[in-house]
C-alpha cells in the first residue's frame, strides 16, 4: 500500500498504459495478466476501445470527466489524448497518454502515458489489451509490464482489478444499448 494513496479501483486510470519518470532509486520489473469473458460479441468490445475517446467519458462518466485528442486523431499509433478523470479519483486527476500501436486485424491495442500523477510510482508501465471472439461472445486479455519508481511501491494490481471494472461496464453499457 502507498501511504496516502487511494487504494480504490476508481483512484486510477485506464490501465493498459506505458508510465516514464526520471530513474530515482532501483526499482524491481513485474508483469500482470488477467483474462476474462464478456457477453458482448468482440467486434463490438474492440469498436468501444477504438472509440473510447468518446465512449468512456458518456459511459463511465464515474470514472472519466473527459478524454480530448491532442495530436493525431485519437486512434492512430502516435495519436496522443488527455484524459481528465472524474472526482471519485482523488489521486489520479489528469493523464496524457500516447497510442503505441494498433493491429486491426488481432484486435491488439497499446498505448503509453507519457504524463500523469502514476508517473511517481512506476518508471515504466506497458500495457496491452487483446479482444479475441469467442462465438457470440469476446475474450478479453489485459496484461501489463511495469518497472517500479523503487521497491517500496506495490505491484500495480488495482491498476489490473480498474482495468476488468471497465470492462465488465462497458459490457454492460453495450447489453444496455442493443
Amino acid at each position: 500500500m502507498l501511504p496516502g494513496v487511494c487504494q480504490q479501483p476508481f483512484c486510477l486510470f485506464l490501465p493498459f498504459s506505458i508510465y516514464t519518470i526520471a530513474n530515482t532509486a532501483m526499482a524491481s520489473s513485474g508483469q500482470l495478466h488477467v483474462d476474462f469473458e464478456l457477453k458482448s460479441p468482440a467486434e463490438k468490445v474492440w469498436g468501444t476501445i477504438r472509440d473510447s475517446t468518446t465512449i468512456f467519458p458518456q459511459a463511465l462518466s464515474h470514472d472519466y470527466k473527459s478524454i480530448q485528442v491532442l495530436e493525431g486523431d485519437g486512434k492512430a499509433p502516435g495519436s496522443v489524448r488527455l484524459i481528465n478523470y472524474a472526482e471519485g479519483s482523488p489521486i489520479v486527476k489528469v493523464s496524457k497518454e500516447r497510442i503505441e500501436s494498433v493491429d486491426e486485424a488481432e484486435k491488439k491495442y497499446v498505448y503509453s502515458i507519457i504524463d500523469g500523477d502514476l508517473l511517481k510510482y512506476y518508471k515504466t508501465f506497458i500495457g496491452k489489451i487483446i479482444v479475441v471472439p469467442k462465438g457470440e461472445s469476446s475474450l478479453v486479455k489485459w496484461s501489463c509490464e511495469f518497472e517500479k519508481a523503487s521497491e517500496e511501491i506495490p505491484d500495480p494490481s488495482v491498476i489490473k482489478e480498474f482495468a476488468v471494472k471497465n470492462f465488465k461496464e462497458i459490457d454492460d453499457y453495450l447489453h444496455g444499448k442493443a
